[in-house]
């Protein structure tokens, strides 16, 4: 007869090993154009972010985490196909219509061939749903969310319907639902003089539908069922339009003048206080995803990651005191010494918050400086799930890093090709940054090439002495840049 003993421990041998470690659900928050300097844990001294701050006092903070791009579509496209963009399908925010006419609304579409982290999971049995603004192909297209991996999407399909926050209509999978009749648009030229802030309301608040179908989407989940949720919000991308009485929860002594719109999307009576607004209502949506998974019971078994698609908004006319759509970065410190913005291969273009939360796999209120991006995520959310992820990826596994063991020595290469905004190149081998940027003008840029431990805010030009550097930077570009006749970019010598 077997001992009483080691029968319990025969049985316990033969448990499945996803009976005691099931994978665990990921939330996967993006922001739209969020600066680095942006939020309270990041330094932010006007704008409170509780809700954020508490993710990262109860998780881990990225110091040196960048974006996929320094614009919406590719660095999206990076995100959630690993691949980095020298080989990325998309790498700017090209309309749809330009090659594919049939299409009014969306931008150019990912290939039917192009795999995606929410295919992945879902093909491993994770239920996969998306809220907030996709940008990587009009819905019928080969790109649409349905047709890259999600179950479930709803809200806005296009990044140019997405300039407004009260649009006609927003999209549930490839169900057009009606929204605002009429739609405020967020290019629409209004007088500000005397302009109320209830002027820009219309009857229903986009964000406010996409966070309820959000928690609607929690409450449904099931332990049985683990799930992949990605809330690509829009905030705080121009236009500027929140509800009022968010508005007047910031001082009116911080708007002594009103946008007058010189720099386009809506004009605003009280620039600097919706902007605030807008970041605040962000980290509202944050705390509702929190209590959501709370109730749902979800919570314990979740990894969340937050973090932002490219740097702040950038510069507007020369003469204005505002960026583009009235955002005001130099009042708020949003790049807190970076240089740049949104558009730039600079730090201020590249540099995003980052923050991931792990109950009993993260330690709480832990800080890296490791340097990673958004190639690195696909492969670490198929390790955290234990999902086997696909060859011909470009990031690397952050897990360990996640989990609290030291980061490696050295890491891949990170590689940018963009070839929007003059054309700019950029690499960073270990500490350094080599960029070039002017690549389609008449007189390109010479080379840079920056330490970025010691000088953050790249003010200290080392090309002169680092010449081996360069010819490594190039030789890493031209290797890793595959052709790309919708995105083209020469790399230089």
């Amino acid at each position: 007869m077997i001992p009483r003993i080691f029968l319990l421990l025969l049985l316990a041998s033969l448990r499945p090993a996803s009976a005691a470690t099931p994978p665990p659900n990921i939330v996967f928050i993006l922001a739209d154009d969020l600066g680095w300097g942006e939020l309270g844990c990041y330094g932010q001294q006007k704008i409170p972010t509780p809700n954020i701050d508490r993710l990262a006092a109860e998780g881990l903070r990225f110091t040196q985490h960048n974006s996929g791009a320094p614009v919406c579509a590719p660095s999206r496209c990076v995100l959630l196909t690993g691949k980095h963009l020298g080989h990325a399908e998309i790498r700017g925010n090209q309309q749809a219509s330009v090659r594919f006419p049939e299409f009014k609304e969306g931008q150019h579409p990912l290939s039917a061939a192009a795999t995606t982290l929410p295919s992945v999971l879902r093909n491993a049995g994770y239920s996969t749903a998306a809220f907030g603004k996709w940008g990587l192909g009009p819905v019928g297209s080969s790109g649409d969310p349905n047709s890259k991996g999600f179950n479930l999407f709803f809200g806005y399909n296009c990044q140019a319907v997405a300039h407004s926050y009260f649009p006609s209509h927003l999209w549930r999978n490839k169900e057009r639902i009606p929204l605002n009749n009429p739609p405020i648009p967020g290019h629409a030229k209004l007088p500000p003089d005397g302009l109320s802030a209830s002027s820009f309301q219309g009857q229903s608040y986009a964000p406010l539908r996409m966070i309820s179908e959000a928690e609607t989407f929690i409450a449904s989940t099931t332990p049985a069922k683990p799930f992949f949720l990605y809330l690509a919000f829009i905030e705080p991308h121009v236009a500027m339009h929140p509800p009022a009485d968010e508005v007047d929860k910031f001082p009116r002594d911080w708007d002594p003048q009103p946008y007058q719109g010189e720099n386009g999307y809506l004009p605003h009576a009280r620039p600097r206080a919706a902007y605030a607004a807008m970041i605040s209502m962000l980290d509202s949506y944050v705390g509702r995803i929190r209590s959501a998974l709370d109730k749902s019971g979800a919570a314990p078994n979740t990894l969340i990651v937050f973090t932002s698609d490219n740097g702040a908004t950038h510069a507007g006319k020369p003469d204005s005191p505002f960026h583009i759509g009235g955002a005001d970065p130099v009042f708020f410190n949003s790049t807190k010494g970076l240089r740049a913005y949104k558009g730039s291969i600079y730090e201020g273009g590249l540099r995003v918050p980052c923050i991931a939360h792990w109950p009993g796999k993260i330690t709480k209120g832990t800080v890296t400086d490791a340097p990673s991006y958004f190639a690195d995520w696909f492969p670490t959310l198929c390790a955290a799930s234990g999902t086997t992820p696909p060859d011909g990826l470009d990031g690397e596994n952050l897990l360990p890093i996640l989990t609290g063991n030291p980061a490696p020595a050295s890491r891949n290469p990170m590689v940018w090709v963009f070839p929007e905004y003059t054309g700019q190149v950029a690499v960073r081998i270990g500490p350094h940054k080599i960029l070039r940027r002017g690549l389609k003008t008449r007189k390109p840029g010479p080379w840079e090439v920056y330490h970025l431990p010691s000088d953050p805010s790249e003010q200290n030009n080392l090309a002169a002495t680092n010449p081996d550097l360069i010819a490594k930077a190039v030789a890493i570009l031209r290797d890793q840049s595959s052709p790309n006749d919708i995105f083209p970019l020469a790399i230089p010598d």
